[in-house]
């Protein structure tokens, strides 16, 4: 009987948990937990719905396989798809879209945006920080240091865009 009331009440405080913790999840207005594509896919990831001919605008909410191509002065970068192509003489490599293939988007990069970095905040120092479970950047850097090396240098990525912004961007580690 015990054991009984005592599942009951754990199962009524993690039922409560899950509601406060999705309510503090709305007000925040923290992006929610998208599926990630596959890190090592082989082909561009589909935006249903995306209509590339009225001009170059942000993708639907979740996570893209990409990279920033530009960053604009007022913050706003511009994306694409990539996948993998294996190669025959190393492991392989990210490829773009082909040339004069429309598949891009354009979202601003927001305030408090998240950026995991692959190889460290410096580029002086440079020095891996990936999961290696996972092969994903796990170094979190200022939106600042995004900006700047995304400017650069195209960097695979998985970028969350949500709300029509970016608020995360997590390197993926390519040797």
């Amino acid at each position: 009987m015990k054991t009984r009331n005592l599942a009951a009440g754990v199962a009524a405080v993690a039922c409560s948990l899950v509601m406060v913790g999705g309510a503090a999840h709305a007000a925040t207005g923290a992006a929610p937990k998208f599926k990630a594509p596959e890190i090592f896919g082989k082909t561009f990831q589909a935006d249903p719905g995306h209509d590339f001919t009225k001009g170059i605008h942000s993708r639907r909410d979740g996570i893209l396989r990409g990279w920033i191509t530009d960053v604009q002065s007022d913050g706003t970068a511009e994306y694409e798809p990539i996948k993998w192509r294996p190669g025959k003489e190393t492991e392989g490599y990210f490829v773009g879209p082909p040339e004069g293939d429309v598949m891009a988007y354009a979202s601003p990069i927001a305030k408090k945006a998240v950026y995991l970095s692959a190889f460290g905040c410096s580029t002086r120092t440079a020095f891996m920080t990936v999961d290696r479970r996972t092969g994903l950047g796990n170094k979190s850097c200022s939106r600042s240091v995004l900006v700047k090396r995304a400017a650069k240098t195209r960097v695979p990525s998985l970028i969350t865009v949500y709300k029509g912004q970016i608020v995360k961007v997590q390197e993926i580690y390519t040797p």
